[in-house]
Order: C-alpha cells, then structure tokens, then sequence
C-alpha cells in the first residue's frame, strides 16, 4: 500500500496532528478518518520512533525533514508538527 500524497496539508505555518504506533508491523502513513496514523517499526527510545515519524511524515508530506517542527508529544503516541 502506497503512503498517501499529503502535500496539500504542506502549508507553511499549518499543524499537522498524527497518531504514532510504534513497533508496528512496518513502515506506513495512514490518512483515515480525517485523522493521520503513522507506523513506524522502530522502538520508542531515546526518540528513535519519533525521528522515524519526521522522515516518513515528511516524505508523504513532500517537504524536507527540515521543515517539520514537533510542537507537542514528544514522548506521546499523539504528536502535533508544525511545517516551517
């Protein structure tokens, strides 16, 4: 299943809130629901399931990682982003 083309969410200045799973089965941004889920196959440590988020986030998104600010939730499941 292909991750979904979000980049009409990629406004500067916009928030983006998303529901993380962490130690998922693999890799994948899901758009359901008017709601975000990423799955990320990485252990949430010392932000290794968080920097996985910002990559894949970013590449649905079709933005550099850069450009990804994390607002809220940075030890939670529900993260917000800011886009710069």
């Amino acid at each position: 299943m292909p991750d979904p083309d979000l980049s009409h969410l990629a406004l500067t200045g916009a928030e983006i809130a998303v529901r993380v799973t962490p130690k998922a089965a693999r890799n994948a941004v899901v758009a359901e629901d008017g709601m975000i889920r990423v799955y990320v196959t990485t252990v949430p440590e010392d932000g290794k399931a968080t920097a996985a988020v910002v990559k894949l986030l970013a590449k649905a998104l079709g933005v550099p990682k850069s450009r990804l600010n994390l607002v809220r939730g940075a030890t939670a499941r529900d993260k917000v982003f800011r886009i710069l």
